[in-house]
């Protein structure tokens, strides 16, 4: 079996300088109306964007840089800088209140800093360590999923937020949750289940699903999905990939039944590029196929609703009307990490960003 460099493989889910990301797919060059969005230079792949209304917003790089924007952004002003954090995860509640995942040292050059999650009250002008009993086993956060209910307490409704910060690649397969909008916290320890965490998603405070990797070894790595239905107490397994050199990357939920995750293949020699999908809210999935092109990797992705999407690669991004069962090239950028959809009556906001940042306005289709 071929053996893969981890340092490359690594880098190349860090979205660090490699040849991956200077080449185009001659597949990938259609026009599109996403619009690039004036941002500082950054060498290699930025990883997440998070928006609390469709102007106000803020994103990070692995320079340890956070950005905010009130006008959609375009313009954005450097509010904090750590050097020595990579700014892998963010998820905000609102203008105010946010969390900051870090994807700890090991791996990426000049990373320094071990703690893994941030807390800002301020909008992310300041930001506090969040503490947990057990927290040092997590050595790093690859996804923050905030999730915002209502609940009865003592005959009223309040706001509930619930919250899930997950990690990492290379592993180990952590994970960091609060249910009281975090103010404590507790960890759960996935790495009997999974050798690396890439994405966090749950439906209620106790239904929840990560995407994953069987080993934190590539070489005997596949892509996995895991399902808990018991606030992370017991997991099973979703989806497995029957390939080697895979892992899960992100997932994106445009209705509770309809998700849609990315593949990644590291195999030398693979073409085939698969979609993971499922209709049942995560409990079965199915491969949809995305290209057969060598230079794809898959990073982000994101709906609008259950039929329209888009995944972003190395090359640029593909866009789907009809639920994943065909895909179109669409320049959105490269690398494209993450994909952020705001709703705003019937319009939209679409926000990709990778090596740089996209925009995409339009007016949301009926649904199907």
């Amino acid at each position: 079996m071929h053996r893969i460099d981890r340092r490359k493989f690594f880098a190349a889910a860090a979205g660090l300088t490699l040849g991956a990301l200077s080449r185009r797919s001659s597949a990938a060059t259609a026009p599109a109306p996403w619009r690039q969005l004036p941002t500082d230079a950054y060498t290699g792949k930025q990883d997440d964007i998070c928006f609390v209304t469709k102007d106000i917003g803020w994103y990070g790089n692995g320079a340890g840089k956070l950005y905010r924007t009130a006008n959609g952004g375009e313009s954005w002003n450097k509010i904090w800088e750590q050097p020595g954090t990579f700014i892998r995860a963010l998820g905000f509640i609102d203008e105010r209140n946010g969390f900051l995942g870090n994807v700890g040292t090991d791996y990426y050059p000049k990373v320094t800093d071990t703690h893994p999650l941030y807390r800002t009250r301020d909008g992310g002008a300041s930001w506090t360590k969040v503490e947990a009993p057990g927290i040092d086993i997590v050595k790093g956060i690859c996804g923050i999923d905030i999730l915002q209910q209502q609940r009865i307490f003592q005959g009223e409704l309040r706001p509930a937020t619930v919250i899930h910060a997950a990690g990492r690649v290379g592993g180990p397969a952590t994970m960091l949750r609060s249910v009281d909008g975090g103010e404590t916290w507790s960890v759960v320890d996935l790495r009997p289940h999974a050798g690396m965490i890439l994405d966090v998603k749950f439906f209620d405070a106790q239904n929840g699903l990560v995407c994953a990797a069987t080993s934190d070894d590539v070489e005997k790595a596949s892509a996995l999905i895991l399902r808990t239905a018991d606030g992370g107490a017991t997991w099973n397994r979703a989806y497995q990939s029957a390939r080697p050199f895979e892992n899960c990357w992100k997932m994106s939920f445009p209705s509770r039944q309809v998700g849609y995750a990315t593949v990644q293949n590291y195999q030398e020699g693979a073409t085939a590029r698969v979609v993971a999908k499922t209709v049942d809210g995560g409990i079965t999935w199915r491969e949809l196929p995305l290209v057969n092109d060598a230079q794809v990797r898959e990073f982000g992705v994101g709906f609008l609703n259950e039929r329209y999407g888009w995944v972003g690669t190395t090359t640029s991004g593909f866009e789907t009307r009809d639920g994943g069962e065909s895909w179109s090239p669409v320049d959105m950028g490269r690398a494209v990490n993450k994909i952020r959809i705001v709703q705003d009556g019937d319009r939209f906001r679409a926000f990709a960003i990778g090596v740089g940042i996209h925009r995409l306005d339009g007016a949301s289709p009926p649904r199907a």
